[in-house]
Order: C-alpha cells, then sequence, then structure tokens
C-alpha cells in the first residue's frame, strides 16, 4: 500500500512520518550489532530515543535479473558494515488509481511513498525488486526479550514496511521489554507468478519463511530470544500467518501465532492452474510463447518491472475482463486446498494463537458513494460481507482448531474513535485496530480520548503478556482460551466499546450471526 508526502501533524507532534536519517556515533556501540551476514549499524530513534531502530536489514539475496521468481536465497556469510539508517523501498507493487477508504480517506495505511499521490494509477515509486529486507526496533538495552515478527497486509498486492501507522517505536518504547521485527515480501506477479515455467509459485511466502530463518539466527545480538518467537499478521499477512502454521507444522520456528483479520480458511481467489494469467501479460509484453514456459519465462525477466507492473495495475484498475489474479495458489506444499482435513490429521503446528476481527471489517473494502462520502456504504451490504469474508472465517477456524486441540484466543476490536475513523460510518474497520496495537493512533487528527489510550495500552498489554507466555499469559490476565462450543459460544474479548477499554463478552453476541442465531451488531 502506498501514501502520499507526510503532511504536518495536527497534533503539534514532532513525530513524522518522513524517513528522517540519523548516522549512529561510532561510539555507539549498541547500535553496530554483528550478524551471519554482516554488521548493521542503526540509529535511536528521535522521538522514542530510548529505541533502536535497524531499519534495513537484508535477510535474502536481491531477487532481481535471472533470480526474478525464484525462491529466496540465503546470503552469504559477511563482516561487511552496513548502515542500517534508512527504510528500504517496498517490493514492487502498484499504487491503484480508482478511489479507497485506503486511497482517500486514512492513507496512513499505505506505505510511505514520498510526493507520489495515494491514487496516482501508476507503480509505486518508493517499490523495487531489490526489497527482501526487514526492520527491527529494540530496546537500548535488551537482553533476552521475546520477538514478535509481523507480515504486514495489502491483499497479496500491497504492504511494506515503513507504512506509518504501522511502526512501533512508540510500543517498544512504551513496555521495554520486546523486540519488532517487520518484514518485506514479494506479491502479486512478482511474488505469486503462477508461470508455467517455475517449480514455485508462492514465493511471496517463501520471502517470509527466510525472513523468519534469519530472525531466528540472528535475533540473540539484537537482545533477543530465539525461542521465543511470536508471528504476527494482520490481512493477507494474518492468512499467510496461518499458512505457516500448516506448511512448516513441525518446524514453525515461532512458539505462537497472531492472526488479525483473516485465517487460512478464508477462500483463495486464485484458481488459474493453467497458468493463463501470467502467460496473458507475457503476451502483452511481447513475450509470446505459450507453448513454451522456459523461453517466455526467460523473456519477462527482461522485462521492466515498471512495465509489468503497471499493465497489470492498469488492467485491473480498468476492471477488464479476464480478471487477472496474482495471490497465493494451492500447490499443496506451501499452500493447500483441505485445511480442516489437515487439521485433522495433526499436520498444524501445536502452538497457541490469537485470532481476531475488526467489528465493522468490511467498511473499509465495500465500495463508497465517492459524491457523497458522508453517507457512507450500504451496512446492510457490509454486514453481510463482514460475515462472509471475515468475522465467519475466524469462527470457523476456531472450531477447526479447538477439534485439532490447539488453543485459541479470539478479540474483536470495536472502537470507533474520530482520529482513526474519520467518517463515522466507518467504525472499527479492516486494519484500525494496527493503530492501537502499534500505539500510532495519535500521529494524525488529533491525539485522542483517554479511552482509546486506555484502549491501545490494554491491546498491548495482552499482546506482551502472550508473547511472554502463550500458554499461560493470558488466562492469568482473565482471557481464557475460546471454546466454540462452551456456554453462550464461549469467550471473546472485546475492545474498545461501551465506553470500556476492555470487557469479555460471549461467542454467540460476536458470531452468532454466522449460524443465525443473533442480529450482527458492527457497532456494539
Amino acid at each position: 500500500m502506498v501514501r502520499q508526502s507526510a503532511q504536518k501533524l495536527e497534533n503539534g507532534s514532532s513525530q513524522t512520518w518522513e524517513p528522517r536519517t540519523h548516522k549512529a556515533a561510532a561510539s555507539d556501540d549498541h547500535l553496530t550489532v554483528r550478524t551471519r551476514t554482516g554488521r548493521f549499524t542503526g540509529l535511536l530513534n528521535p522521538d522514542f530515543p530510548s529505541v533502536r531502530e535497524f531499519r534495513s536489514i537484508p535477510y535474502a539475496q536481491p531477487p532481481v535479473a535471472s533470480r526474478r521468481w525464484l525462491p529466496p536465497a540465503p546470503l552469504a556469510d559477511s563482516d561487511e558494515t552496513h548502515y542500517a539508517t534508512n527504510y528500504p523501498p517496498s517490493c514492487a507493487q502498484y499504487v491503484s488509481g480508482n478511489p479507497s477508504v485506503f486511497g482517500s480517506i486514512v492513507p496512513e495505511f499505505y506505505i510511505w511513498d514520498g510526493n507520489e499521490n495515494s491514487t496516482a494509477g501508476l507503480m509505486a515509486q518508493a517499490s523495487s525488486e531489490d526489497c527482501l529486507q526487514l526492520a527491527i526496533w529494540a530496546p537500548t538495552n535488551a537482553t533476552n526479550l521475546p520477538v514478535i515478527v509481523f507480515f504486514t497486509g495489502g491483499a497479496f498486492k500491497t504492504g511494506g514496511i515503513n507504512i506509518p501507522y504501522q511502526l512501533p517505536p512508540s510500543w517498544v518504547s512504551r513496555t521495554q521489554s520486546h523486540i519488532v521485527v517487520t518484514t518485506n515480501y514479494r506479491v502479486n506477479i512478482m511474488g505469486f507468478p503462477n508461470a508455467a515455467g517455475l517449480d514455485n509459485q508462492n514465493l511471496g511466502i517463501l520471502d517470509q519463511r527466510a525472513a523468519l530463518e534469519w530472525v531466528h539466527e540472528n535475533i540473540h545480538n539484537f537482545g533477543g530470544d530465539p525461542e521465543a518467537i511470536t508471528l504476527w499478521g494482520q490481512s493477507a499477512g494474518s492468512i499467510s500467518t496461518d499458512f505457516h502454521t500448516y506448511a512448516w507444522h513441525d518446524d514453525l520456528i515461532a512458539r505462537a501465532t497472531i492472526s488479525q483479520s483473516g485465517t487460512a480458511l478464508k477462500p483463495l481467489d486464485n484458481y488459474d492452474h493453467d497458468h493463463t494469467n501470467f502467460t496473458f501479460v507475457a503476451k502483452h509484453m511481447g513475450c509470446d510463447f505459450p507453448t513454451n514456459p522456459a523461453a517466455e519465462l526467460d523473456c519477462m525477466r527482461q522485462v521492466s518491472v515498471n512495465r509489468i507492473q503497471n499493465f497489470v495495475g492498469q488492467y485491473t484498475d480498468n476492471g477488464t475482463t479476464p480478471k487477472l489474479t496474482f495471490t497465493p495458489i494451492a500447490d499443496e506444499e506451501i499452500v493447500f486446498s483441505d485445511y480442516p482435513a489437515r487439521a485433522a490429521k495433526g499436520l498444524i503446528a501445536n502452538t497457541p494463537a490469537i485470532m481476531s476481527n475488526c467489528a465493522n471489517e468490511a467498511a473499509a473494502l465495500y465500495t463508497f458513494p465517492t459524491n457523497n462520502v458522508t453517507a457512507g456504504p450500504w451496512q446492510p451490504g457490509v454486514n453481510a460481507a463482514t460475515l462472509e469474508g471475515w468475522l465467519c472465517v475466524s469462527a470457523n477456524t476456531s472450531i477447526v482448531r479447538y477439534n485439532a486441540n490447539r488453543t485459541t484466543y479470539r478479540y474483536q476490536f470495536a472502537g470507533n474513535f474520530s482520529n482513526v475513523s474519520p467518517m463515522h460510518w466507518l467504525g472499527a474497520y479492516h486494519s484500525s485496530d494496527l493503530t492501537m496495537n502499534f500505539g500510532t493512533y495519535p500521529i494524525v487528527r488529533g491525539n485522542g480520548t483517554l479511552l482509546e489510550k486506555k484502549t491501545s495500552e490494554a491491546m498491548q498489554d495482552y499482546l506482551l503478556a502472550f508473547m511472554r507466555d502463550p500458554e499461560n499469559g493470558l488466562e492469568r490476565m482473565g482471557w481464557p482460551a475460546f471454546e466454540p462450543f462452551g456456554e453462550n459460544g464461549g469467550v471473546i474479548k472485546r475492545f474498545g466499546a461501551d465506553g470500556r477499554p476492555e470487557q469479555n463478552v460471549t461467542g454467540l453476541e460476536v458470531q452468532g450471526a454466522c449460524w443465525g442465531k443473533e442480529q450482527y451488531d458492527p457497532f456494539p
């Protein structure tokens, strides 16, 4: 996702969206960290000086030239020193020219992209093929701390490290008790090409795994505990996180997962097992070799990434048919076609999970009247889309995990705060809970309310307790594991509703509508 250049903050804070660079002093030994793949010198966050930032650390070889559309390759051992004080480009992605909630109303969920308009209709100028990097935020004095590795969302089409609402220094500064890692991974046609000439199609998921392996190998040098890693994702990153629990069920690396808005049970939208989408694009790039997959691929590797991105993006923006889809596809190795069956066989990681949704999830994804934005979309349609596409997927996933004897905790974010939801009809829309997790809710449109602050702190405290002790941490804080067949459908934690930062509510109240037992309330 992409956003336009920064504006002066309404709350007067010195924190900005521009990626500011501060060269570390040579005497700041704690800012230079040695890893197997090199020495990296970071910086102290200018607004939160108790937080070290290492903004750009490569975790795999650049996937360019002959390595385009190949799985991530490990980096060689190195003792070379690099300055990790600037954010890397996000992975190659397109900035849609069509109006949307994220492009037109809350662009803070898009990658920071200089002066490019958030509805540019072009490849993002701050994106690149050479993007397989991660960023680390750690307290200045970190020793053996739990680590959370974050996969950003973006419908497997957009996303990246430098997203204003998803930068964690304020959270790390507040707790001084955990380390956050965010990683880039390839998206859209560069990450999920589905080309006949390739053996591996779900490259973006393999990128995520490569980043996780790098973190496990090197995070101890940053003050993290490699045996206390939590894997966390939102939207496409959330679905990815759940993918990992099946693909690497016997070697997850992480000891717990958090899936915010999306699970592996969300239906795939890519069934192009004949590879027609890639061949269609190749033909329009002058690589017309429909019966010679190797020649098609070799030719496509010589086409500029900008040309490929702009063709696919503009074709999609125009609503042209046949529809082009470059997202995960079932290969029965990394992504599977029947997750309940695999879970029933025990082919799912035996690790605790938090799974969540936002109360008005689909409001950010549903068509709204651009000539009367304040009116908002048709709420019954939003409710139906929230249930079908998001909440009921989580509900069914909870049952699958329960039947497989896997511990699951559930929450619903229901906060409707005007600085995050500037249109009241947005409510607790898709992605809005991230501002609570990261503590970034005050960076635009004012500082917010006391309830908002307390809600954010409560959510952060629960996540930290889970990171520290996935088995018992939440139970000790009064958040029981979810039992879908328990009294009134089990217990779900609700955040930001009824003037209360947090409360326990019944599963029946939250998701009874999935089975026709309750009227769904998107504004509880």
